[in-house]
């Protein structure tokens, strides 16, 4: 049996998305940032303790810290795209959220780009997604905000869950009841955020990143 310490992380799942080699742990809020910011914001007069993101190298089990953790600022959930692992932090008292990139082959970590907290209205949903590495943040009000490297705020159905994209396809998860419960997949343009077709059922990602349409 493989012994890995995680200083007390007792969970952990693939990173997103195309690796099976990959694999990631965090601790108490598993890189909801939005929890932390109201944390921060609302119910610890300005202060949050920092999370966790511990990377699990399979099969060999190495565990490799790519952020120290840091009072007020999360780290968020991290994504697999290129060979390497990206993920986002949320600096509260500098009122900055940053894109960090880990090379899988060099172990090395680089900052990809910073944009100001104060920029998003907050951080529900706020998540990094792939092909290309884009930031997006979908609120409560029918509408995807691409916010890096573009942004760009796009229209889209009340029930309708984004999930993946690919080069200018933006693939979002919907359902209805009419009376039976059933599933869709709706297609948009990044551009124009019109649906470019729509798929009965559900689209699952694979762990090299193949597509597979389950209808």
């Amino acid at each position: 049996m493989k012994e890995l310490d995680l200083h007390g992380i007792t969970f952990m799942r693939p990173v997103r998305e195309g690796t099976d080699e990959w694999y990631y742990a965090m601790d108490y809020d598993n890189g909801d940032l939005y929890e932390a910011q109201e944390i921060y914001e609302y119910q610890g007069g300005h202060s949050v303790d920092g999370n966790h993101l511990l990377l699990i190298h399979y099969p060999d089990g190495e565990v490799i810290e790519p952020m120290p953790s840091r009072k007020n600022m999360a780290i968020g959930e991290p994504v697999y795209f290129e060979q390497k692992i990206s993920f986002v932090t949320v600096d509260f008292d500098a009122d900055e959220i940053c894109i960090h990139q880990f090379d899988c082959a060099t172990r090395d970590v680089k900052e990809l780009d910073k944009i100001s907290l104060s920029s998003v209205e907050d951080c529900f949903n706020l998540r990094l997604f792939e092909h290309p590495l884009t930031l997006s943040r979908q609120p409560n009000n029918s509408t995807l905000e691409l916010i890096w490297p573009k942004k760009k705020t796009i229209q889209i159905g009340e029930k309708e869950s984004f999930f993946f994209r690919e080069g200018d396809r933006l693939y979002f998860n919907t359902w209805y009841e009419d009376p039976d419960f059933r599933e869709e997949t709706v297609v948009r343009s990044a551009k124009s955020g019109k649906v470019i077709e729509t798929l009965s059922g559900d689209i699952h990602i694979m762990p090299n990143g193949d597509l597979w349409h389950l209808h």
